[in-house]
């Protein structure tokens, strides 16, 4: 028998490389999938179109949603430090690996994918998504990391999906404090929440050593102090009142208490939540309240609700979960 040709050897070789090549490929994406934490990667099946109560699971950190309290939890979400959803879009705050300190705010759609992708300094702290979905904001220390001190600082971000239009700080509006043009340089600004328009917000921003509630006009590019001592404002679902937690103490242990202000008559009450709050609160419906607590263990954090009127006892809606928000 003739030996093969040389274009038939070549033949022969490629083949045989390529084969191995195929092989080997095909081990190294197994080896991957099989490597990759189960917990960074939604459910393809997993996203925010059912109602319910979704949350941040702080056993394992993802989102999660549970139709019920005492009912089983679904999770299947991202991995986030920060979560809120509203309208058409969620928001997942995660932090960085690496120093300096940087998170990811991550712009998810109703099946979880991602939308768009900004990465800002500081530590995840605040994330709020306007009820239509359109409107996004975040907050980070940049320095620090407890609004229980006096050393620290924040950095809030406004995203416009409708223009992609992306306000990295909202330091810079104006803001008018007791009547007047307000210009000193220790303004930070934290716990935005929306209106229904898209275009109306309030917020906390600290100065001189006091907190104050704003309101502030995103078309007109203007703010306006309205009471002190106002932190981590909650909008209502009918635009009436506002959730929020006020300092009623010096002790550091626990400083603040839940409080609600009726912003037509601009009157306040204590909620029946004894416990020190530093949360921002989430409405669940027009009555209730939602908020997170410090869990038994003291590294993990349980959901709690109250009625917003002041009456009644707080119930324990999910325990290990953190940044409620309710879809209905």
């Amino acid at each position: 028998m003739n030996p093969p040709s040389r274009r038939l050897r070549l033949a022969l070789v490629i083949t045989a490389v390529l084969l191995l090549a195929g092989g080997s490929l095909g081990y190294v994406l197994h080896a991957r999938h099989r490597e990759r934490p189960s917990g960074q990667q939604a459910d393809a099946s997993f996203g925010t179109s059912e109602p319910g109560l979704y949350f941040r699971d702080t056993a394992g950190g993802r989102i999660a949603r549970q139709v019920g309290p005492g009912l089983p939890r679904v999770t299947g979400g991202p991995s986030c430090d920060r979560f809120h959803t509203a309208g058409d879009h969620a928001l997942c705050l995660r932090k960085l690996p690496g120093v300096p300190a940087r998170t990811e705010a991550l712009v998810l759609d109703r099946r979880m994918r991602e939308v768009r992708t900004v990465t800002v300094p500081g530590i995840p702290n605040r994330a709020r998504v306007s009820p239509s979905g359109q409107v996004l904001a975040w907050t980070t220390f940049t320095t620090g990391d407890s609004y229980n001190t006096a050393a620290f600082s924040t950095r809030t971000a406004i995203l416009d999906l409708r223009t992609g239009y992306l306000i990295k700080s909202i330091e810079q509006i104006p803001l008018t404090l007791d009547g007047a043009r307000h210009h000193d340089s220790d303004v930070n600004y934290w716990g935005v929440t929306f209106a229904a328009d898209d275009n109306r917000f309030y917020a906390t921003v600290s100065t001189r050593g006091a907190t104050h509630l704003v309101e502030g006009d995103l078309r007109a590019w203007s703010a306006k102090a309205l009471r002190e001592n106002v932190e981590c404002p909650s909008l209502s679902p009918d635009g009436a009142r506002i959730a929020f937690k006020k300092k009623v103490s010096d002790d550091p242990r626990s400083p603040w208490r839940l409080y609600v202000l009726d912003l037509t008559t601009m009157r306040e009450h204590p909620l029946a939540e004894q416990h020190g709050v530093d949360d921002q609160a989430a409405w669940l419906d027009d009555t209730t309240v939602a908020y997170a607590l410090p869990g038994r263990d003291g590294r993990t954090s349980d959901i709690w609700s109250t009625r917003a009127d002041g009456t009644g006892e707080p119930t324990l809606l999910a325990p290990n979960g953190s940044s409620p928000a309710n879809v209905r």
